[in-house]
């Protein structure tokens, strides 16, 4: 496992690849297209095997949706692609070290947003037009229990959530960072992303895919004013969560290193 400073490091390196990887646009909006692809997997993936229970009112849906949740986080990490939640942390943290400018930093994280709505939404349309879900009437059931409970939420319910959310999910990536195997790296994203889901939390480009299926598979689930008002709040909290509580808290813990040094590690982002 690495230090906590050898870790910070290598998110700093991150920071700036992040940036670098702009100069070559189509293909960081592919890379961010595809992390969006990869969290509407694992919200279908949890409508389709967590439906059945939810619709039955078993107590093990919650548990049973945050496990197989983490395979988004997963294939994110382990395939490669550009995830806007992680980079919220991982920029921040080079803006601090002066490793990147504040102007890159939003411009990148932008970039990567627009880029993982998109795949979120054309991810969201071929399954809609596929018909899953209308094979699958549990699922589509747990659909709609799913966006009225965002529908009803207040809107610092939202956001408190959503702040929530992504200090797991950064702190997944975190961990996943200081640790040196493929088993370690899967392991504490399984428990952090459970522990998110199980909890409630409210993830930014996960409801990219879950308002996109509502509004498509059937529009009376939702509206396009209720997407925009959740994207808004869940964004800005989710922000706050990966940006502050776990990027800044890390860089005020750790300080400012004098260099970057090369690690021999596998970073993931």
């Amino acid at each position: 496992m690495l230090t906590l400073p050898d870790t910070l490091n290598l998110q700093l390196e991150l920071a700036q690849d992040k940036v670098v990887g702009t100069r070559k646009p189509y293909r960081f909006f592919a890379s961010s297209m595809l992390a969006g692809a990869y969290v509407g997997i694992a919200v279908v993936t949890m409508l389709s095997i967590a439906g059945p229970f939810a619709v039955k009112g078993d107590p093990l849906t919650k548990f049973i949706s945050g496990a197989v949740f983490a395979v988004g986080l997963i294939l994110v990490v382990f395939a490669g692609a550009e995830l806007v939640t992680s980079a919220m942390m991982i920029l921040t943290q080079g803006v601090l070290a002066r490793k990147i400018s504040l102007k890159q930093w939003a411009g990148t994280l932008s970039f990567c947003f627009i880029g993982n709505l998109a795949g979120s939404m054309v991810f969201g349309l071929i399954v809609v037009y596929s018909g899953v879900l209308d094979y699958n009437a549990a699922a589509g059931d747990y659909l709609a229990t799913v966006l009225q409970g965002k529908s009803d939420a207040q809107w610092y319910q939202l956001f408190l959530r959503a702040v929530l959310c992504n200090i797991l999910v950064c702190l997944a990536i975190w961990c996943a960072n200081r640790c040196q195997t493929e088993i370690g790296k899967a392991t504490v994203i399984f428990w952090c992303l459970l522990a998110f889901v199980a909890s409630g939390y409210e993830h930014v480009v996960a409801n990219m895919t879950t308002f996109t299926l509502g509004l498509f598979h059937d529009p009376s689930l939702t509206t396009w004013m209720e997407f925009g008002r959740n994207l808004a709040l869940v964004g800005v909290g989710n922000l706050v969560g990966g940006a502050f509580f776990v990027g800044v808290a890390y860089w005020f813990l750790l300080g400012e290193s004098d260099s970057v040094s090369p690690i021999a590690a596998n970073p993931v982002e």
